[in-house]
């Protein structure tokens, strides 16, 4: 070690400091990893460091509502982790931002991202709201990876959950676009409207085809969404959809939500005017 810090430039004599680190005894435990040496900082300085293993903390931060896959391509991405990886399972992940350090490996971030998954979804189903027609975890994790994927914003997943819900509860069909398209490309983005063949086609992924929910999740849901399915809010409404402003307006009866919808699409032909 002693080497590559000279080589580094942080100490001037290798001697020297072999000779700190054997009268100190801190030669027996310095810690291998990344470190920002201050400059100038004496031997004495530098071994403090290195044997109480103030290591350089970098974070990566994984977005909600990817795919396994595209977790999996994201920490490829990062040149300091290493080790190769397969995909996990469909919604196995909790996204957040996790601290590294240069060195660690890919699978033992998935590792942590799975556990602290397991660990949530334990403590909010346990705490889940009485009555919800969930037989099991993973139907929260799949519902909540639909509800990630409908809405990014973080004031509206419970009245979305809320929406999906009532749903379940009447056997009425989810028809979540977001299903659709994970049932044609495995949640890639596609580039391109759904096609009305995509709408009909029979994948059990497709949500408007059939009622309840899909086999798996979509994509990996976030805290956020993981808690508003398990404490939904309490609506008589049915319907969604988008207002133009990033957000959705909701609605009771198919009336309602018919009429929203035909707003919706003179917004659709103004920004198309427009553009």
């Amino acid at each position: 070690m002693s080497a590559a810090l000279k080589s580094a430039g942080v100490i001037r004599s290798e001697w020297v400091f072999q000779v700190l680190a054997r009268a100190t005894g801190a030669g027996r435990s310095l810690k291998a990893g990344e470190y920002a040496i201050p400059s100038r900082a004496s031997p004495l300085t530098i071994l403090s460091d290195l044997t109480a293993g103030r290591t350089i903390i970098r974070k990566v931060t994984l977005p909600e509502g990817l795919t396994s896959a595209m977790i999996v391509r994201q920490l490829q991405s990062v040149s300091w982790l290493t080790g190769e990886v397969t995909v996990p399972e469909e919604g196995t992940l909790l996204p957040e931002t996790y601290r590294a350090e240069r060195g660690d490996t890919r699978q033992s971030l998935l590792d942590r991202m799975r556990a602290d998954q397991q660990t949530l979804l334990e403590r909010l189903w346990a705490s889940r709201k009485p009555g919800l027609p969930l037989a099991t975890p993973q139907e929260a994790v799949i519902l909540a990876s639909i509800v990630e994927k409908e809405t990014g914003l973080r004031d509206e997943r419970r009245r979305v959950a809320g929406v999906f819900i009532n749903r379940l509860r009447i056997g009425m069909r989810l028809q979540s676009d977001p299903t659709v398209i994970y049932a044609v490309s495995r949640g890639e983005p596609l580039g391109r409207g759904i096609r009305a063949s995509e709408l009909a086609s029979r994948s059990p992924w497709n949500t408007y085809a059939y009622s309840g929910l899909p086999p798996t999740p979509i994509a990996n849901p976030g805290r956020a969404s993981l808690e508003a399915v398990l404490d939904p809010l309490e609506t008589r409404e049915l319907y969604f959809v988008a207002d133009g402003s990033g957000g959705h307006v909701f609605a009771e009866t198919l009336e309602a939500h018919n009429a929203n919808v035909a707003r919706w699409r003179q917004v659709e032909r103004a920004k198309a005017a427009g553009g």
